[in-house]
């Protein structure tokens, strides 16, 4: 039989039962935050989760080369994937918190601790929605998969490309569980990280002028760099704003502190927005006139390191801007889930950050969009947090969303 959603009692079961487990995604929920699980260090808070697919009643349930969890629900055509990555930032200055990082304290219906916005939160709603599911009987013709990811903080997308290229999973649409606040988000800009690298002559410190400064030769790259960014307002996007460059670190080498610096690199990150890619964004540094006279080479940066597995999965530090139409097919399947989990028309926006869309969407054009518990301004702050009432609503979305996807597919 057909599901309904239309129907106000249905509605109102699925969000009866979302508040049901409300204690169970909270106590899975601090479990979660109690354990460690920066970038590359993820198998603790992996095995954790994977327990609790298990006790939910998942069909199956599997671990991939990377590291990344996979859970599935029903056995349908439909291949819907609810994405959430399970790695945190560090925690920085301890002394910064006012709380403890990994307690996952609870204070006035909120939940405290690292992870807890971004982005735990979003796998516990989305593991219980499986339940919603089963308990409601709303499978249909589609695959619930609940995806925890890995080395997200440290390469967003990275782990989509293993799972994708791999044939680990093959979607047909997936939901970001990013911390959204509630809202539909249908995109976000790209970004990418080059170096650029002047090069001098070393001497002997108390002779300058026998040697050509590094340094003194970036200065002029830095001054153009910055006025760039400025100039990037002339090409803004409507909707995803303006791309964006600045400089985030800066080193040199020299034979010693009393010698002239032989070399002198720039790490930029580079935020791109619509009709902004990889070339265009290399040749837009590579044509700066102190670049050019100064002989400075321009690198796309590549990452490789090690997953908590010990596989090694390279990629080039480029993580494309995706944007998905206001009136495309996730987008209204969206709303429609939105509706009922809020009770109300859903806000429709954009992330400012980068999430693993950047592969599923940005890459391999799979039909994408975030919805997701907490507030993006928490993430990687030390007021990292969730509101309880996020974790019920976004477990209601999650149970909705793949009828809500298979309507839009007939």
């Amino acid at each position: 039989m057909a599901i309904d959603l239309s129907d106000a009692t249905l509605q109102e079961k699925v969000r009866n039962q979302a508040a049901e487990y409300r204690d169970s995604m909270v106590r899975f929920l601090r479990d979660m935050i109690a354990i460690p699980s920066e970038s590359l260090k993820e198998g603790a808070v992996v095995e954790r989760a994977r327990q609790e697919m298990e006790a939910v009643g998942f069909d199956e349930i599997k671990i991939d080369g990377l590291g990344n969890l996979l859970g599935r629900i029903g056995h349908g055509k439909q291949i819907v994937v609810i994405d959430a990555h399970l790695d945190t930032v560090g925690v920085g200055d301890p002394a910064g918190w006012k709380i403890d990082p990994f307690e996952g304290e609870v204070r006035d219906g909120i939940i405290y601790g690292r992870g807890a916005a971004d982005q735990e939160s979003g796998f516990a709603a989305a593991v219980y929605a499986g339940k919603i599911i089963k308990d409601l009987d709303l499978e249909g013709d589609y695959q619930y998969w609940v995806t925890g990811t890995v080395m997200e903080e440290d390469c967003d997308g990275l782990c989509w490309q293993h799972i994708y290229k791999e044939n680990v999973l093959r979607p047909h649409v997936v939901v970001s569980s990013e911390p959204t606040n509630l809202g539909v988000y249908r995109g976000h800009r790209g970004r990418m990280e080059m170096e650029v690298r002047t090069k001098g002559v070393s001497c002997h410190g108390s002779m300058p002028e026998r040697g050509v400064n590094a340094i003194y030769k970036m200065r002029s790259i830095i001054a153009e760099i910055e006025q760039l960014n400025e100039d990037l307002a002339s090409t803004a996007d409507p909707f995803l704003g303006k791309g964006t460059v600045t400089i985030s670190h800066i080193r040199s080498t020299s034979p010693s502190l009393c010698a002239v610096a032989d070399s002198c690199t720039i790490h930029l990150d580079r935020r791109l927005t619509i009709g902004e890619n990889l070339e265009f964004a290399v040749e837009q540094i590579k044509s700066l006139p102190s670049v050019r006279a100064s002989e400075a080479s321009v690198t796309v940066l590549e990452y490789a390191e090690t997953a908590y597995t010990g596989l090694v999965y390279p990629t080039q530090k480029y993580f494309p801007t995706w944007c998905m139409d206001a009136d495309s097919d996730p987008v209204n399947a969206g709303v429609v889930a939105a509706r009922i989990a809020l009770g109300q028309e859903p806000r429709v926006d954009k992330w400012a950050f980068s999430t693993n869309g950047v592969a599923t969407c940005g890459m391999f054009k799979i039909p994408t969009i975030g919805f997701g518990p907490a507030n993006e301004i928490h993430a990687h702050t030390v007021d990292d947090q969730c509101p309880i009432e996020d974790l019920v609503k976004a477990a209601a979305f999650y149970a909705c969303f793949p009828t809500a996807w298979c309507a839009t597919q007939k």
